[in-house]
């Protein structure tokens, strides 16, 4: 492209400041903001991301008015952690013809979770000549990260994944879909017996599968409430969850195929207590063994720059909505992202 690449942030909040900067440095032109929070709507994006200068792009809360009046190439959406919930958000880029890529950890590999939204969205984007994806920290840390140590494997017989993170930083929507500040009792209801809320690591499995050519026989998930002995604040839900109620929650996905390999993945969604850290340990069981751990991963930071240095894989993928196994590994992106292009 010989021009930037032009971006509407759809969701300005604890992530999406990081966008803005994020995209800024890497030489997109931000179009278009997008928030619902009134403590920020009317304020200029740049302002919001801690810029020095204005970007002269008011964050607004009509989403179809700026998606009407922006020429935009590419929208990032993050705002939810659920098709159900990002639907909309996806199908009003589709509709415009706008590629749009999401932090949404469903969208990752929602082809089975959410079939008809995603078949849905698919036929919309081929429709209008555009992508949609979902990317993110998984993308690498529990997608390519995991595929590429694979390649020097002779035979698997199991993938063990382990994974935390601080629901604090991503905002309330993902503290909420980890039943954060939930009692027992409703945690049990709303969480634990959902067939409709698949944790992130059962969409993580499918898509490892899917880059591998397994076929999946059967995949059980766990949730299990997340507790603390003491008190504890969470800014993000505005309250402080009593000792016992759930703070978050563990997922325990168990995935095996029809080729012998079996993956059990567990993450770990809460609300840190003092001295708790982001970790990411990966085994892969067979010939031979091979164990990584990523002490203290920044998983915010690693989520949005995983999705800009995704941007131009996504300008240039097949329309439709085209998830990123089928992709090459992300890139470290030196240039501007418009020199990729």
């Amino acid at each position: 492209m010989l021009e930037k690449v032009r971006v509407i942030q759809y969701g300005c909040g604890k992530m999406g400041i990081y966008f803005l900067r994020y995209l800024v440095e890497k030489g997109a032109e931000i179009v278009g903001a997008i928030d619902a929070n009134p403590q920020i709507v009317g304020k200029d994006a740049g302002e919001i991301a801690g810029l020095p200068m204005k970007l002269n792009v008011p964050v607004r809360s009509d989403a179809e008015a700026v998606f009407q009046e922006c020429d935009a190439d590419v929208c990032i959406i993050a705002t939810t952690s659920l098709m159900s919930d990002t639907y909309n958000a996806f199908e009003l880029a589709a509709k415009h013809g706008i590629n749009a890529i999401s932090t949404c950890e469903e969208a990752l590999y929602p082809w089975t979770t959410s079939p008809a939204l995603t078949n849905r969205l698919d036929a919309l984007a081929k429709q209008n000549g555009c992508t949609l994806t979902g990317s993110g920290y998984q993308d690498v840390f529990w997608g390519n990260l995991i595929t590429a140590l694979a390649g020097a494997t002779h035979r698997i017989d199991r993938i063990e994944g382990r994974s935390s993170y601080n629901v604090e930083e991503y905002g309330i929507a993902l503290a909420q879909v980890h039943g954060a500040g939930l009692t027992q009792a409703e945690f049990e209801e709303q969480i634990a017996h959902n067939d409709a809320l698949p944790s992130f690591m059962w969409n993580a499995n499918e898509w490892l599968c899917s880059q591998f050519g397994w076929t999946i026989r059967s995949t059980e998930q766990k949730l299990v409430p997340t507790t603390h002995d003491k008190d504890l604040h969470s800014t993000t839900l505005g309250k402080t969850i009593p000792a016992g109620d759930a703070t978050g929650m563990t997922a325990i996905v168990t995935t095996v195929t029809q080729q012998g390999p079996v993956i059990v993945t567990e993450c770990k969604g809460k609300v840190y207590a003092e001295g708790e850290v982001d970790r990411n340990d990966w085994t892969i069981k067979g010939e031979p063994d091979t164990e990584l751990k990523i002490a203290r991963p920044a998983t915010v930071e690693l989520t949005c720059a995983t999705v800009v240095n995704r941007i131009p894989d996504l300008l240039k993928a097949p329309a439709g909505f085209h998830t990123t196994e089928k992709m090459a590994p992300a890139r470290y992106r030196t240039y501007p992202l418009h020199y990729y292009v």
